[in-house]
């Protein structure tokens, strides 16, 4: 049963194409563009199958993405993916995502960037470090690095529940400034600073597929596997593209704006995406030796800390490669938080909405933004940055999170038949092709993960499945 009695404050329709475009791009850019190849590397060996990875996975992300807009624009109202999951199929499945999204992907995503840019604003600070403890009570241990993350969450909360406009103008400026910051590091790598002994030494081996510390080339089964499990770092890279469907309900004609939003930003990102992993190849050999003592002998496999991006800015600028890598990272999960926090909020707000989440959610406050959805994130959010379990929790759900993006998609099949008269401002871009493609490729890649990374997997079905008995509970209390 929906909520029926709040007050009559309404959002306001503020955010334009190119604000939503900044959203989209924002939210999915954060700093795992500047870490994950070297794991990938790791686990491929081969220059050519790191950019089929990063290829690959922009492609899901696009079709994904061309796949949303019919729903996004038959549904034009504050919730996004939850509303499609709700409408789709039943309320309970729009429940399980939600109530996974709240538990760990938003809120463990906004710990992990919190705590990440709390790390590079030490190397800046150097306060600031997993090493300063301010705290210590038994197994607890408060860190600065891990404070500075905390006031991150509650400034931009702050800022958010201030109302859209806030919220948008922030977004604006650091998406600009991030994505500023990464053409002019492809400029810098592809015009002024390729380096001919990392580009001969990465085509020599440019297709063969050997793990790090392996000795025979990977063929068969041991390919797959190495090849769904370097894409995890990929796909969670580009993941959040979905977050400005949560937002419609502040879209200026959303019918129009969130299709074309979604299709913009995402090309937008895969693109950088794929130009700054050539720009690693062409600047750093992608084989190393983890005891090197050069960021040219360890390569991008064996990075300091997997910081790809500041070893290939230290070829680029040198000494002072550490602080601008520093800088951009700052500005990029700044930004990239913002769109989080943002965003997230409006899903928990629609299931308040819906009976299914604390009543109070399902408010607005003066500013005509979900306050109280902004403040229980915040919250959940700040534990997890001081638990320290957010990247664990986030290994868990990876896989979850494809299973939803496969469960959205197919929506867009069982809406054409339960509702073939609904009006369709926007229709899937090569339906029903391109929709199969990508719910094809990614039923591969979640089996090859299920089969070859179990850890990967059976943690997150754990977290939805607990959410079954939440969904009874909530239901119950409502009525």
């Amino acid at each position: 049963m929906a909520n029926t009695d709040l007050p009559t404050r309404s959002f306001t329709k503020s955010l334009s194409l190119s604000d939503s475009t900044a959203i989209v791009i924002g939210s999915m850019i954060g700093s795992g563009i500047f870490i994950v190849s070297a794991d990938m590397s790791r686990l491929l060996g081969s220059p050519g199958w790191l950019l089929i990875a990063w290829l690959l996975t922009g492609f899901m992300t696009l079709t994904a993405a061309l796949s949303y807009g019919e729903l996004a624009a038959m549904f034009p109202r504050a919730g996004g993916q939850y509303v499609y999951l709700r409408e789709a199929f039943n309320p309970m499945v729009g429940f399980l995502y939600g109530w996974t999204l709240f538990l760990v992907i938003q809120t463990g995503t906004i710990a992990a960037v919190a705590v990440a840019f709390g790390k590079f604003t030490g190397v800046l600070i150097p306060w600031f470090s997993e090493n300063n403890i301010l705290l210590h009570i038994g197994k607890f241990k408060l860190n600065s690095s891990q404070l500075l993350a905390v006031i991150m969450v509650l400034f931009l909360t702050v800022m958010n529940s201030r109302g859209i406009r806030t919220g948008k103008a922030i977004q604006n400026v650091f998406t600009i400034a991030k994505a500023s910051a990464l053409i002019s590091l492809i400029a810098l790598g592809l015009l002024f600073f390729r380096n001919p002994e990392a580009h001969k030494l990465n085509s020599e081996i440019f297709w063969n597929v050997t793990q790090a510390g392996g000795i025979a080339e990977l063929t068969g089964i041991a390919l797959i596997a190495a090849f769904a499990s370097a894409m995890v770092g990929s796909l969670f890279s580009s993941d959040a593209w979905n977050n400005i469907t949560f937002t419609a309900g502040e879209v200026i004609n959303p019918k129009r704006n969130i299709p074309l939003s979604l299709f913009f930003g995402t090309l937008i990102v895969t693109i950088i995406y794929i130009l700054v992993n050539i720009v690693y190849l062409e600047t750093i050999p992608l084989r190393g030796a983890a005891d090197a003592a050069s960021a040219f002998g360890r390569g991008i496999q064996f990075a300091t800390n997997d910081r790809i991006g500041t070893a290939a800015m230290s070829i680029i600028l040198g000494e002072s490669a550490a602080v601008v890598m520093a800088i951009f990272i700052m500005i990029s999960t700044f930004g990239c938080n913002n769109g989080l926090i943002l965003a997230g909020a409006r899903v928990y707000y629609a299931m308040a909405q819906d009976g299914l989440f604390f009543r109070s959610v399902g408010n607005l406050n003066s500013n005509n933004v979900p306050g109280k959805a902004l403040w229980l994130q915040c919250l959940w959010a700040s534990l997890l940055c001081l638990s320290g379990t957010y990247g664990q929790l986030l290994d868990y759900v990876v896989f979850t999170v494809l299973i939803f993006y496969i469960l959205t998609i197919a929506g867009i099949f069982v809406l054409r038949r339960k509702m073939p008269d609904a009006e369709r401002p926007y229709k899937a871009f090569g339906y029903p092709v391109i929709p199969l493609m990508y719910i094809v490729s990614a039923l591969t890649i979640s089996f090859c993960l299920l089969l070859f990374k179990p850890d990967y997997t059976w943690p997150g079905f754990i977290i939805v499945a607990i959410g079954i008995p939440v969904y009874f509970f909530w239901k119950k209390l409502e009525r």
